[in-house]
């Protein structure tokens, strides 16, 4: 009991802090043209210097671990896969569909999920999280905007789809804060420190306005919503997000142990958690830019996120050392 206590006493605040940004933009107190500029700040500023602090004071060993990296990218793909078997009819087509697999597949890591497995796990577990966020970014979202233009019928609708992910991976900040990171760790290079100060007051403003953020884009999408969505289009995706996501990372992971393959129980135990993170707030956007529904993303996004404060929490419990 006092083992699930202290649990909840590191993760509530986190939850909290989004519930707080739904509430501020359900009341009003934010506005909705409040919300880009917190998404800026965060995306732009604040986040990459934490991945940047963190990158640079993790052994560069631990972010160029390709064990763990093909470990979490298989258990991506069939994630993804898998999704779109289940979720695909004559009323969900390829984009829906595709959209709905990357928000099975893709925890809220970089906004939520770094400070907080490094508040219940300590320093070392940012390591193989920047890793799941590097696959996330490089592997899993490239391969569900592709496939989401398989609506198109014509092969060049996906070439163009697959151009523009691999475009909006290179303008991410987040991937490169995490290379940029890795270098100073590599080659143990440390700004000066007027620098180094600038960079910790924004890394330390992350955390707060990303969770703040989240609530309130999440708050957005639901007013902004006004279609009557079945809860069969999207409470199966959540339930696939947090129960089938963490055990398939689980078994894959264990399994590959067995096999032999070089990974550490720590770091598997890292992206179990990572897994079992709520999906990312970020794919309504992009399931918005791309014509989707993003009324049904935001839904299993939202439910998620409630969701998880048992089902993460629970999760803790079970695996932390």
């Amino acid at each position: 009991m006092c083992a699930v206590l202290s649990i909840l006493l590191v993760t509530f605040p986190f939850f909290a802090l989004v519930l707080c940004g739904y509430i501020a933009t359900r009341r009003a107190f934010l506005p909705q043209a409040a919300i880009p500029g917190l998404n800026t700040f965060v995306l732009y500023f604040a986040l990459p210097c934490m991945l940047y602090r963190f990158g640079a004071s993790t052994p560069i060993a631990q972010l160029l671990d390709g064990s763990l990296m093909a470990v979490y990218a298989l258990c991506a793909l069939i994630m993804v896969g898998f999704t779109i078997v289940v979720t695909r009819n004559r009323h969900i087509g390829w984009n829906d569909a595709s959209f709905g697999a990357l928000v099975a597949a893709f925890p809220n890591t970089g906004f939520m999920g770094v400070p907080l497995l490094v508040a219940l796990l300590g320093p070392q577990a940012a390591g193989p999280a920047m890793v799941s966020i590097t696959v996330d970014l490089l592997v899993t979202s490239s391969l569900c905007i592709a496939l989401s233009r398989l609506d198109s019928a014509d092969s060049h609708g996906v070439k163009v789809a697959a151009k523009n992910a691999l475009k909006g991976v290179a303008l991410n900040p987040m991937p490169w804060a995490i290379v940029f990171g890795a270098l100073s760790s590599g080659m143990d290079l440390t700004l000066p420190a007027p620098v180094m100060q600038t960079l910790g007051l924004l890394a330390d403003a992350a955390s707060p306005v990303a969770l703040f953020t989240i609530g309130a884009v999440l708050a957005r999408s639901q007013m902004n919503s006004v279609e009557i969505i079945p809860l069969k289009d999207y409470v199966p995706v959540a339930l696939i997000k947090l129960v089938l996501h963490p055990l398939l990372v689980a078994l894959v992971g264990l399994s590959a142990i067995q096999l032999g393959v070089p990974l550490q129980p720590f770091a598997l135990t890292v992206i179990v958690l990572v897994a079992a993170l709520p999906s990312a707030s970020n794919v309504a956007l992009l399931a918005e830019r791309f014509g989707a529904d993003d009324g049904r993303i935001a839904r299993i996004i939202l439910l998620s996120t409630v969701l998880a404060f048992f089902s993460f929490s629970a999760a803790v419990a079970v695996l932390k050392p």
